[in-house]
């Protein structure tokens, strides 16, 4: 499947763009923005060494996290590190730890740096097979108060291990979480978001957000289309890999651990004229 090139000029008058199965020939021309980097993390640690603490909690336990998850996050450096090559590489294993089959890692940036708008990027390697759940994610900064999901969130990069060619983007709110979440796909033809290196970002305004792969614009969110729009007051990140779960059912016995989600970087920006 091919797609011929487009042009956007305003993106403010496009209701929705789904581009499932994106071929490397497809292009666009976007208007340009200019960006301030504001939040960074390289991962250039040494190797074997946990996340920088002044940028990364852990979320810690085994209690199904809202899906029936399989897995005990943990803060160790078996579970999450440096790999000493500008990388940081999240490890689910098979395991038994606290009653948990499985053990991974879960990081975020709650109370250390959160942001209203702008564009937020990872370049990553994702884990694959069955029962994998790898994601890049953003929540409302405000969920102790507001709870979940009137805090709202928003799915950067979120993948089923079982569908390792695909990426979904999503949006969580009142009115439409879980199941029924606003969401479309990005599909690689003849390869797979697990064998190299694929940059997935948000550009994220009062009006609207819109979903990158590799520079790609595939979906398009406008304020108006959404039943309650809860994406104005900032949000932090979530880095993590689930094992098991309501998204992309549990692991079966072909599923190959341990499995790794390895990230080259964390970058945020905010649009300045």
């Amino acid at each position: 499947m091919k797609i011929a090139a487009i042009k956007y000029v305003a993106l403010a008058a496009i209701s929705s763009l789904v581009f499932v199965g994106c071929s490397p020939e497809a292009k666009q021309t976007l208007d340009s923005k200019n960006w301030e980097l504001t939040w960074s993390d390289e991962f250039n640690g040494t190797a074997g060494t946990l996340p920088d603490a002044s940028k990364w909690n852990f979320d810690i336990g085994n209690n199904g996290w809202g899906n029936k998850e399989l897995q005990a996050y943990t803060n160790s450096a078996q579970n999450v590190s440096m790999d000493g090559n500008g990388n940081l590489v999240i490890t689910a294993k098979k395991e038994n730890v606290n009653g948990a089959q499985y053990t991974s890692a879960r990081i975020n940036t709650k109370n250390l740096f959160s942001q209203a708008y702008g564009k937020f990027e990872a370049r990553l390697i994702a884990p694959y097979g069955q029962g994998l759940w790898p994601a890049f994610w953003l929540l409302g900064s405000n969920i102790d108060t507001a709870n979940w999901p009137q805090c709202g969130e928003i799915d950067i990069f979120e993948m089923r291990g079982a569908k390792p060619s695909i990426n979904n983007g999503s949006m969580h709110g009142p009115g439409f979480s879980g199941g029924n979440a606003l969401t479309n796909s990005y599909a690689l033809f003849n390869s797979r978001f697990d064998v190299d290196y694929h940059t997935f970002a948000i550009e994220w305004d009062v009006n609207s957000v819109d979903y990158f792969v590799d520079g790609y614009l595939y979906q398009h969110i406008e304020k108006s289309s959404v039943p309650q729009w809860v994406y104005d007051h900032p949000f932090y990140m979530i880095l993590n890999v689930a094992v098991g779960g309501n998204y992309g059912g549990n692991p079966i016995t072909g599923t190959p651990f341990p499995q790794t989600m390895t990230i080259d970087y964390v970058r945020v920006y905010k649009q300045v004229n």
